[in-house]
């Protein structure tokens, strides 16, 4: 057999680990020791997310209750449809607080302004709050995202509107296993489990694997220009994750409508391999996390000799 190591920028190399991941395939995928963390197959996962989103927009007006959510980008369709709904039954957002999780950032630390196309806050404004009838909007004082001003101190803002934390954090992974920009081997993160659980937002230093990922995105032209994509960003940090009175997570993304995935290993290994700073998203195995894996991403890895690229 023709064996070989990881190259080194590989975060994570235990071939144990991953040889028994990548074998898990379809039903094998919903089986977790964490009754609280618990996974599902579904045919559209994002349908799941918006159907979520409205629910509890809607519950916050019927309660006249305050709602807080930490909100990823840009995901331009499922904040439209969300929109539209919210529309059409004419849900008050009067209660909702949004924080976009993450924010691109250039190489001294400057973090995007929010006129930057490209940019998550951007796409937020854009196509979420801007999309929501003006009437039943949420005042534009609710709605945050980090900038070079707050950043230190936006996981107090999270904390301080949300009594403690928000009330549902949603999220999707990256290639290299992120948590929003919360990146392996990054120097700004601690590789130390304990540690990395307790620190907040700042701005890291991305994992060249998440640059390559975020290539391949319509916002860059979905053409490889990794030269296009900033170096750095910013981000909420594991502390935020952990806080998060309810989390939910999406696995659906395949490239370009196609069975090809950036996103079908790293599933696994957020699944069901070690919690460890090297793969972040794994920490939601240690917390109460509703995760939805699409059919696309639950197929089997399997050698496909007679597919190119």
């Amino acid at each position: 057999m023709f064996k070989f190591k990881p190259a080194e920028f590989v975060p994570y190399k235990n071939r144990e680990v991953l040889d028994r991941v990548r074998k898990l395939s379809g039903e094998a995928l919903i089986v977790h020791p964490n009754p609280d963390f618990r996974i599902h197959i579904a045919a559209n996962p994002s349908l799941i997310w918006a159907s979520d989103m409205v629910a509890r927009i809607q519950k916050s007006d019927l309660m006249n209750e305050k709602l807080v959510m930490i909100l990823p980008n840009p995901c331009p369709g499922i904040y439209e449809h969300v929109a539209a709904t919210i529309n059409r039954l004419g849900i008050n957002c009067r209660n909702v607080h949004i924080f976009t999780m993450d924010e691109w950032a250039d190489e001294d630390g400057n973090i995007a302004p929010i006129d930057y196309q490209a940019g998550f806050s951007y796409s937020q404004l854009k196509y979420f709050y801007g999309k929501i009838d003006p009437a039943l909007r949420m005042p534009i004082e609710q709605v945050h995202y980090p900038t070079t001003q707050n950043i230190m101190h936006y996981s107090d803002m999270i904390a301080e509107c949300g009594d403690g934390g928000a009330d549902i954090c949603y999220s999707g992974p990256g290639w290299a296993g992120h948590i929003a920009f919360i990146d392996p081997l990054t120097p700004e993160f601690s590789e130390d489990l304990e540690t990395f659980l307790t620190q907040g937002a700042r701005v890291v230093t991305l994992n060249p694997m998440t640059i390559m990922q975020n290539s391949l995105h319509g916002v860059f032209g979905q053409s490889g220009d990794i030269a296009n994509v900033p170096p750095r960003a910013a981000t909420i940090g594991p502390l935020d994750v952990k806080r998060a009175k309810n989390r939910l997570e999406i696995h659906d993304l395949v490239t370009g409508n196609s069975f090809s995935s950036w996103q079908r290993m790293v599933s696994r290994l957020i699944l069901h391999g070690e919690i460890t700073p090297l793969v972040p998203s794994s920490i939601l195995q240690l917390m109460k996390t509703e995760v939805y894996i699409s059919e696309a991403i639950a197929a089997p890895i399997e050698c496909m000799e007679r597919v190119g690229y």
